[in-house]
């Protein structure tokens, strides 16, 4: 069995992933099944900790449910489980030297959204935010990929802020309902758009403003693309899948502008497939 997990155990945790409702699960199938398998395990703790940030899963004290989670970490890498997802992690930390740090960087991004709506950041916080809630997952995931070298651990710090930071213009109507602004605050005092999520999406300035952090997703993209030349190709499959992928995304939303955020990006899906197979290939 991949990992040395039991068949029961793995299932529990691909459903958590397939459940989310995205083509992750997909898009690892290309990976070994142990790869695979740690993979699933790093995206469901992410999904669990997330949906609890969120507010998706409803508990007392956000806050400290997800502080729980640091110390659930901690004794699954001793080998001491609960449920299914325990032991899949345990036997990834395990396997791929996962460090508890990255998981933690993941919790402490978490609870940045937990503490409330994030409106206009300012640039070293977002930078931070970027950090934990993306670029620390790209540093557990080039390890699950097979890359322990310090270039992957560049290839996840660039290309994990290219991802959010595309995520983030992307998604600033879905972000805007929640309450929630992460454009810089810096960016949006220069380009004179207001520092609310509803009134940032109707400001003259916001096209402009997203225009330049779309240009910093870029800088991030080229810098992960050349530490990836110092690592392994094979190993850098996946990561070369994603960075084509979102590069199909930043395109399509710097084609259509942020005038007007709510207007759908066309034709973006068969792309990005088409994106990922030339990357891998």
């Amino acid at each position: 069995m991949p990992l040395g997990c039991a068949a029961a155990d793995l299932a529990a945790v691909e459903a958590i992933v397939t459940g989310a409702g995205t083509s992750f699960a997909r898009g690892m199938r290309v990976l070994p099944a142990d790869r695979r398998f740690a993979m699933f395990a790093i995206y469901a703790f992410c999904r669990e900790v997330d949906d609890i940030a969120d507010g998706d899963v409803k508990v007392e004290d956000q806050a400290a449910v997800l502080d729980a989670w640091h110390e659930r970490v901690r004794a699954a890498a001793r080998g001491e489980t609960h449920d299914a997802l325990d032991r899949v992690l345990s036997a990834a930390i395990a396997r791929y030297d996962l460090r508890l740090a990255d998981f933690d960087a993941v919790i402490d991004g978490m609870a940045m959204d937990a503490a409330g709506p994030i409106v206009a950041p300012d640039e070293a916080t977002l930078d931070l935010y970027c950090d934990r809630v993306a670029s620390a997952v790209g540093r557990l995931s080039v390890r699950a990929f097979g890359e322990m070298s310090d270039a992957g651990d560049r290839v996840a710090h660039h290309l994990g802020r290219a991802l959010q930071l595309t995520n983030i213009l992307r998604d600033l109507s879905e972000d805007a309902a929640r309450g929630r602004l992460y454009l810089p605050r810096e960016l949006l005092e220069r380009h004179d758009v207001p520092l609310d999520p509803e009134g940032a999406l109707y400001a003259h300035g916001l096209d402009p403003a997203c225009r330049v952090l779309a240009a910093r997703a870029r800088d991030r993209f080229r810098d992960a693309t050349a530490a990836m030349a110092s690592c392994d190709r094979v190993a850098m499959r996946p990561s070369r899948m994603m960075a084509a992928s979102y590069r199909v995304v930043l395109d399509a939303l710097e084609r259509r502008g942020w005038r007007n955020t709510d207007l759908p990006l066309r034709g973006v899906k068969p792309r990005r497939v088409v994106a990922a197979l030339g990357a891998w290939f």
